[in-house]
């Protein structure tokens, strides 16, 4: 269902996850604990999307594109839905996020600064291309 361009969910139900090939070789860079930890935080239900709180979850829209930021500790996961399903297309560091905040000198919040740089949807484009594991 869709309402307003927004994707809208009438349930609880945890969505399946599918990580694709880059961001499944950014999550093995991890150490196992580390890995294990940013899983069990990582629970995508259907409401969870309706009303993003801008802390944990997060929408960066560009040109109607649209992906969602998940945010906990030191990850962040960018995803989009597809037929009910999280497509993972990155999961990078927050340091890598700052470093490139501050070397892109935007003074604005993350998700903002991130919507309208061409090197992060060029990030982004290239898990979009990449085979789904």
């Amino acid at each position: 269902m869709l309402a307003n361009d927004r994707i809208f969910f009438h349930s609880t139900h945890v969505l399946e996850i599918v990580f694709n090939e880059l961001s499944a070789a950014e999550m093995s860079q991890m150490g196992t604990m580390e890995q294990l930890e940013l899983l069990d935080q990582f629970h995508v239900r259907e409401n969870d999307l309706e009303q993003l709180d801008g802390d944990k979850y997060g929408l960066i829209e560009r040109d109607q594109k649209k992906l969602y930021r998940f945010r906990t500790r030191d990850w962040r996961i960018y995803f989009e839905i597809k037929d009910k399903t999280v497509v993972v297309h990155r999961v990078l560091h927050k340091g890598t996020l700052s470093d490139f905040l501050f070397r892109s000198k935007m003074p604005v919040a993350e998700d903002e600064a991130l919507a309208q740089s061409k090197h992060f949807w060029k990030l982004i484009d290239e898990g979009r291309n990449a085979k789904r594991v």
